[in-house]
């Protein structure tokens, strides 16, 4: 947060979760929850968007729905040490990498991989593999969300439009 989220208190937090619990929840409904007028909840809506507390609203979709039925994570070992800033450059050229972090321990990062179907993950991971830095993978592939409810079950985007003709190829 920056210094303009100073102002940061309980009723934030309560107009907070709400909006995470249902981002369609009216400023109406949460004031009367939280003993505010919607006028208020929504001026402090604006003022949580403006200092960046508040950073978008958005969708959870059903992955299978937009075509991603195979998931899996990627850890990445690099040769020597590869930059951040390098990484994030090669993440952003394949759609199907959905999350992406460095990370401690023995790998240099962790990619969330959403994929067609397994032929499709292969050919993802294959595409990852060519960059000159990248050493070795490791892919440990979702059977299944214990959590199901949980943002990572979810998928924020629909597999591109060149992802989906591809495995209609296949």
């Amino acid at each position: 947060m920056n210094s303009k989220s100073g102002m940061f208190d309980e009723l934030d937090r309560k107009i907070i979760t709400a909006l995470m619990a249902n981002a369609r929840t009216s400023f109406a409904e949460i004031g009367a929850a939280i003993g505010l007028s919607a006028t208020a909840v929504k001026r402090r809506v604006d003022r949580l968007r403006e200092t960046g507390v508040i950073t978008g609203f958005t969708a959870t979709v059903k992955p299978t729905a937009l075509g991603w039925r195979t998931e899996a994570y990627v850890e990445v070992y690099c040769e020597g040490a590869a930059p951040p800033r390098r990484l994030a450059e090669v993440v952003r050229n394949h759609p199907e990498i959905t999350a992406a972090m460095t990370v401690t321990g023995g790998a240099d990062a962790l990619l969330h991989v959403r994929a067609t179907d397994v032929d499709h993950f292969e050919e993802v991971l294959e595409r990852i593999r060519t960059e000159p830095f990248i050493r070795k993978t490791i892919s440990y592939m979702v059977l299944s969300h214990l959590l199901p409810e949980a943002p990572e079950a979810g998928a924020t985007h629909a597999a591109p439009k060149e992802v989906q003709d591809a495995s209609n190829v296949r």
